[in-house]
């Protein structure tokens, strides 16, 4: 199997109860059976371990049961019977289930003897605004002297530790052995990103948050979930389905009420409706038999129950009062920069309130948290290179439009943005993004970002088709990147090497210009053609700052 991961506890476990952590039956002939391990890669299987075969988009795990045998399966847990193969169940132990994600889940869960009881769990879910909104949601738990633990999209990290991650929200396996570690080391506080395809897949399930966040919704992973309504559903079932009667949730809501950026209204109008959450927390237990139903706080820059009462914003930062749900009032100050990270400071304030976090904590977390890894980050340059460089992981249209807006705001020269898309995905947002270069850039090379199996230059034609208007007319100009740059003037053009697009960038930069370099943020690889190449945005930024310094 392609995607790997494995597990394994300090000691064994017997068949019978692992399977009955899963709520699984076991035959009275394999229950003494010791497991020292499981496995959903037959590449990871050792003596004496249980394989789960797992059915994958690109790689089914039953394709694979005589290799794990092989390398000592003892047992196998699979879906499909008819992949069985012959006389296989004679000689070990082969369970089959309806859903084998969802007993992983259950598998993982009992074989690390359930760590996830000795953490408070926090699930941040949206399109936009996870990554930084677990790290400043790290400092202000560290300020009230708690010990976090992160999940998401940059890596995996806690106790100074720090591990690169295959996907946001990782597989069971992996996933409750990290908790183990943390717990074993411990930490107080589990801090998650909880993606839409994490949710969809099962690779959360089993498991209960003790508080679950939603930062917004824009269009993205169409591919994969199909209909943006799927896409939201898939959301707000971390509400619904993962959290504990005794949790809490918070909800941004969109500066537009009613609009069609609405979702957190609508994610609001939908859990009310279920009868399970009460909006701030108000209302209280009528009669012994009904339980106290999940607080839900809503948050916003001009409405909800925590909110913007004066903001000031700058290329240094921000600085802003907030009204808290109680009636009182927060002061903060934050380098982080624009108005979306304002909106990210109240989710994770919001969060950090729920959870009974004091206001000092608050304040002094957000000032803490000073740099969020390929998040509007500021490039460092040589004393006295002209222009400033930004990086942002922007890679959706409405990320894309709020970062470009936020620096149109904040900058007092031409505006200059860098960006691609990535090929095996979500093709339908690719003009929309070209045409939130074109009305928010002064000049936009379309370049090549992580093309996967497609061609770049495909790619880049289906974004320029963005820039052109609803009168047909194109938003920008079509013109030579170093003409362009050069002159000082306004258009668009296509540089195939990303390498190629930075180095004219940044190097035509004048003073007072902003270079923003979208779609990447932190990552430090382009994927193209099944290989992984070396390719960080920001070194290829400050290497060319100090070519033409």
């Amino acid at each position: 199997m392609m995607a790997a991961v494995t597990g394994k506890s300090s000691g064994q476990m017997r068949l019978g109860p692992l399977l009955g952590e899963a709520g699984l039956e076991c035959p009275k002939t394999w229950r003494q059976l010791p497991i020292g391990g499981v496995a959903d890669d037959s590449r990871q299987v050792e003596p004496g371990w249980m394989f789960v075969a797992l059915a994958g988009g690109n790689v089914d795990g039953h394709d694979f049961l005589l290799q794990a045998v092989a390398r000592g399966a003892v047992a196998l847990l699979v879906e499909d019977s008819r992949k069985i193969p012959a006389g296989l169940a004679k000689e070990i132990a082969v369970i089959q289930v309806a859903d084998s994600r969802t007993s992983l889940a259950g598998l993982a869960a009992g074989f690390y003897g359930h760590p996830e009881r000795e953490l408070k769990i926090f699930g941040i879910t949206g399109t936009n605004g996870k990554t930084t909104t677990s790290y400043l949601l790290e400092a202000i738990i560290r300020a009230a002297g708690g010990e976090p633990g992160v999940i998401g999209t940059v890596n995996y990290r806690f106790l100074g530790r720090e591990r690169a991650g295959a996907f946001t929200t990782p597989e069971p396996l992996t996933l409750f052995g990290l908790m183990r570690e943390m717990a074993d080391g411990g930490v107080t506080h589990l801090l998650m990103e909880v993606s839409s395809h994490a949710l969809a897949l099962g690779r959360v399930a089993g498991l209960r948050f003790d508080l679950a966040l939603f930062t917004n919704l824009s269009r993205d992973h169409l591919d994969f979930h199909g209909t943006m309504a799927d896409y939201f559903a898939a959301k707000r079932s971390l509400f619904t389905d993962h959290l504990k009667k005794t949790g809490a949730a918070l909800v941004m809501l969109a500066e537009t009420e009613g609009g069609p950026e609405d979702w957190g209204a609508l994610l609001v109008a939908e859990l009310l409706a279920t009868g399970r959450f009460s909006r701030g927390g108000l209302e209280t237990k009528t009669r012994k038999s009904q339980p106290e139903r999940i607080p839900l706080l809503t948050c916003g820059r001009q409405r909800g129950d925590l909110r913007v009462s004066q903001a000031g914003l700058s290329l240094a930062g921000i600085n802003a009062d907030l009204h808290l749900p109680d009636g009182s009032s927060l002061a903060i100050a934050s380098p982080l920069v624009g108005d979306f990270n304002l909106e990210n400071i109240l989710v994770a304030v919001g969060g950090g309130w729920s959870a009974g976090i004091e206001s000092g904590a608050l304040a002094t977390g957000v000032a803490a948290m000073r740099r969020v890894p390929g998040r509007l980050e500021r490039v460092v340059v040589p004393e006295g290179s002209a222009g400033l460089v930004f990086v942002d992981y922007a890679h959706t249209p409405d990320a894309l439009a709020r970062v470009l807006l936020t620096l149109r705001r904040l900058g007092g020269g031409r505006l200059v943005v860098v960006f691609g898309c990535g090929g095996d995905r979500d093709r339908g947002k690719r003009p929309l993004m070209g045409a939130a270069a074109g009305r928010l850039a002064d000049v936009v090379l379309i370049t090549s970002d992580n093309p996967r199996s497609e061609e770049p230059p495909a790619i880049m034609a289906e974004i320029e088709r963005g820039l052109s208007g609803p009168d047909g007319h194109s938003l920008l100009p079509r013109g030579r990147a170093e003409s362009l740059l050069a002159s000082g003037g306004r258009g668009y053009d296509l540089v195939v090497s990303r390498r190629q697009a930075i180095r004219l960038a940044v190097g035509y930069a004048r003073p007072g210009d902003v270079v923003l370099l979208a779609g990447k943020g932190h990552e430090d690889y382009q994927l193209i053609k099944g290989q992984k190449f070396y390719f960080d945005d920001r070194r290829e930024a400050a290497l060319q700052m100090q070519v033409v310094r």
